[in-house]
């Protein structure tokens, strides 16, 4: 009991991480047109192909509930790219030397790195309309990104980066 209780914690604080997302659209876009989708077919997400079907997945999920059906004939393509890098580490140590009390002195600072870098991914969705406006809707998310998590986690991590993504489409004008 006390195993899965602590498996769920840990979920719950995965799903937890920070996402942050910004948003763009075309001003003046009207979004009660688009009512069908589908993706690109040379679609190069930037990761694995497991990840990029649990992304996939978790896009369909929440455009249905949204009310969107995929389509051989969509109004509007999507296009998702990502990247992932490392954070500047932030944590240190200093240790320094120093003289004085009348004496001439000088001093020696070494900033020592404490810890690993935290690696971050950025997911951007695009929202094409190939017969018209082009681009009208993007996302840009970033997130801790752990490359050795379980396929649960990661399952968890990405469900949570398109919850935030999708939550503000289509924007209100």
């Amino acid at each position: 009991m006390k195993r899965h209780l602590l498996i769920g914690m840990a979920l719950l604080m995965m799903s937890c991480a920070p996402v942050r997302v910004n948003y763009d659209y075309e001003k003046g876009t009207d979004f009660t047109k688009y009512k069908t989708y589908q993706y690109y077919g040379d679609m190069k997400t930037g990761l694995s192909e497991l990840d990029t079907k649990r992304l996939l997945d978790a896009i369909d999920l929440k455009m249905k509930e949204k009310g969107f059906a995929i389509s051989e004939t969509p109004d509007f393509l999507i296009d998702i790219k990502s990247a992932e890098y490392k954070e500047a580490q932030r944590n240190n140590v200093g240790v320094g030397l120093g003289g004085g009390g009348g004496n001439v002195g000088g001093g020696i600072s070494i900033g020592l790195p404490i810890g690993q870098a935290n690696v971050n991914r950025q997911i951007t969705i695009d929202f094409v309309d190939e017969h018209g406006k082009g681009l009208f809707w993007e996302a840009v998310s970033e997130s801790t990104f752990t490359p050795n998590a379980t396929p649960e986690k990661r399952e968890t991590q990405l469900k949570a980066v398109v919850e935030k993504v999708l939550a503000q489409y289509p924007p209100k004008q």
